[in-house]
């Protein structure tokens, strides 16, 4: 290889992207734009959720179990209602997510010991959110009566008694499960990989379409040279897009980062270069630049969104989708982001995750040198 002509390729693509400041611009303004949309939009936090009460009983007891909802940060109240249809309508137009229903006989049951029914209604359209809400509703549920039996224990014995279980759970690397923490980093991998392979996919399929890639054939340039040299301007701007979503993710998000920024910025420099790497194959695969930025589209910023465990947990798909999650180099660059951002964990507990990005680096980068070769024959 000769480093004379790679940088000679290098210097050519890298003259290409200042006389074009539009797609520079793109290659730095999307991957801002996008974070900041997925920052502040997508969120897996389920709290101040509309509730609506229609209170029959309108009593002390009643209102003392509606206080354990109204002084939660989980529910927020709408208002009251006295009718069933006021209730429905509520949730039908989605002033209400969460309906609560107290029977006319609650504190009677209640002093009686006879366990009054109270009903709950949940808007099941979103299944995941309605499955929270109930865990919210069963809790706060629990809690009340666990008090309101240690109150008649109390007083039917005179002494003061305790739970038997102390549960003191304590939360690691998250410790106020904000979902803002868990989505910054995923969502810089997802990005990363987007963005890299966007990037390069269009520069072979740019050389056929111009009819330049006939003088590129012509001139002594090697296959590797012309792959590598053509790759090396897009590293620069992949990395520059690393950090920008670094302090990002630390002074817009405040996203706590506990491990090494060298480190980090070593695993998705590997991230980049195989991702590069794909875009380079994808464009010596197609010659239109369309048809290369829809294959750089499905071949990395789908799988990366659905099958690296950034959106949907790899744990709960079924057996055949968790096998091909195996060969989504997202999944392992999620892994290692946040496992450095949030546990400051090192290459000690991470590295085959590391070994992974880098073999897909490199098979992918030859693979791209191999099949331009077959182009040249």
């Amino acid at each position: 290889m000769n480093l004379r002509r790679l940088w000679a390729i290098a210097r050519k693509e890298a003259l290409h992207i200042r006389r074009d400041p539009r797609s520079l611009g793109l290659a730095i303004g999307i991957p801002m734009l996008m974070i900041t949309l997925f920052g502040y939009a997508l969120t897996l936090d389920v709290d101040r959720v509309p509730l609506v009460v229609w209170d029959q009983s309108q009593t002390p007891a009643s209102r003392d179990y509606l206080a354990q909802f109204t002084h939660s940060r989980y529910f927020h109240l709408q208002g009251m209602v006295d009718r069933y249809a006021a209730l429905e309508r509520a949730i039908d137009n989605r002033t209400a997510w969460v309906a609560l229903i107290i029977p006319t006989d609650f504190a009677s049951k209640l002093a009686a010991a006879d366990s009054p029914g109270v009903q709950a209604i949940v808007d099941g359209s979103d299944s995941n959110t309605a499955s929270i809400i109930l865990g919210y509703i069963q809790g706060i549920t629990l809690g009340f009566n666990q008090r309101l039996a240690l109150e008649q224990l109390r007083r039917a014995t005179g002494t003061k008694l305790q739970p038997l279980l102390d549960l003191r759970a304590r939360v690691w690397f998250n410790p106020d499960l904000e979902s803002r923490n868990y989505i910054i980093p995923g969502i810089i991998a997802v990005v990363m990989g987007l963005i890299a392979a966007l990037l390069t996919s269009l520069t072979v399929a740019r050389e056929w379409e111009r009819g330049t890639m006939e003088q590129l054939i012509s001139t002594p340039v090697k296959p590797a040279e012309l792959i590598l040299g053509k790759l090396l301007p897009y590293f620069v701007i992949g990395m520059v897009d690393v950090l920008i979503a670094l302090v990002m993710a630390l002074f817009l998000f405040h996203v706590p980062l506990r491990g090494s920024v060298p480190l980090l910025l070593l695993v998705s420099a590997c991230f980049i270069i195989g991702t590069l790497a794909q875009g380079i194959l994808i464009s010596t695969l197609a010659r239109q630049q369309l048809l290369a930025s829809q294959l750089a589209m499905v071949s990395t910023f789908l799988p990366a969104f659905l099958l690296s465990g950034f959106t949907f947990a790899i744990a709960n798909m079924p057996v055949p989708v968790q096998v091909v999650t195996y060969i989504v180099p997202a999944r392992y660059f999620v892994a290692l982001v946040k496992g450095i951002f949030l546990r400051g964990v090192g290459l000690e507990a991470m590295w085959p995750d590391a070994l992974f990005l880098l073999c897909f680096a490199v098979i992918v980068a030859g693979l791209a040198i191999k099949r331009f070769k077959k182009r040249l024959a």
